[in-house]
Parts: structure tokens; C-alpha cells; sequence
């Protein structure tokens, strides 16, 4: 939910036109999505974002496709301002299977702060409530322009 984050390797690359090195983490992640997806998990990913959005939204929308997409996650993107009536919870988080949240925290200027599973019932069904608040609402990747 944030329009930056940390200081990414990555992004000073693409902002700089060079190519990009994924770090061994990201090939993880896609098999580990590939994998979940081949069991008929879906996997979804929202992006609350302002705009205009920030050089660092555009970063993270050109590798939508080549990366979350392809490995089988469906991303939708969804303006701040379609938001403003919406219950959000306050940090970036995941879902897992309906039933566990893992929340982040990130410091002011974005860097990683930590984290902390939560599995209580009502946190799960707000978060539940409010990510599908969002998805009904948000842009499909392949149509949202940046």
C-alpha cells in the first residue's frame, strides 16, 4: 500500500536503463507461486497506489507481466482515490489460505521494519473483508495505464 519503498538495486537499474539481475529470492517466489497455482490456489495481489504514481509504482507495474503475471499471480491496481471509503488495514500484508495474515511494517522512508503472523478470527475477517473491498474495485493489471 505504499507508493515507495527501500532503497532496491533493482530499481536503480531499470531507472538507469540497465538491465535487470534478479536476486535468487524472486526465482524462489515465482516457484513457489507456480507450484501453488498448479494445485488450483489463486493467488492475488492488490496494489493501492496514488496518482500520478510514483517512479517507483511504474518499476513495480513494468515487471507485473514478465514476472507476477507469468508466474501465475492475477494483480489488480487500484488508485487511492477509488479507496477513500474503504476499511483498510494500516500495513502491507499476505493472506495465507484465509485463515493467517502476515503483516509488514516499514519504516517512514520504506525500509523493512518486520513482521508478525496473526491468526486471530476477527483480525482474519476483517482482512479478509477488506482485501476483497479492494479486489472488486481494482483495475486488472492489463488494463490499468500507467
Amino acid at each position: 500500500m505504499r507508493d515507495s519503498y527501500m532503497a532496491d538495486p533493482m530499481f536503480d537499474a531499470w531507472r538507469e536503463g540497465r538491465q535487470i539481475e534478479l536476486p535468487d529470492e524472486y526465482g524462489e517466489w515465482r516457484a513457489l507461486v507456480e507450484e501453488t497455482v498448479a494445485r488450483g490456489v489463486s493467488v492475488r495481489r492488490a496494489r493501492i497506489v496514488s496518482e500520478p504514481v510514483t517512479e517507483y509504482i511504474r518499476w513495480e507495474h513494468s515487471l507485473t507481466s514478465p514476472h507476477n503475471l507469468a508466474s501465475g499471480e492475477t494483480v489488480r491496481w487500484l488508485p487511492r482515490r477509488l479507496a477513500s471509503d474503504l476499511m483498510l488495514p494500516g500495513n502491507d500484508l499476505w493472506l495465507i489460505d484465509g485463515r493467517l495474515v502476515l503483516f509488514h511494517w516499514f519504516t517512514g522512508d520504506g525500509g523493512w521494519a518486520g513482521h508478525e503472523f496473526n491468526e486471530d478470527s476477527d483480525t482474519v475477517k476483517m482482512v479478509i473483508a477488506s482485501f476483497e473491498a479492494v479486489w472488486e474495485r481494482a483495475i486488472p493489471h492489463e488494463k490499468f495505464a500507467i
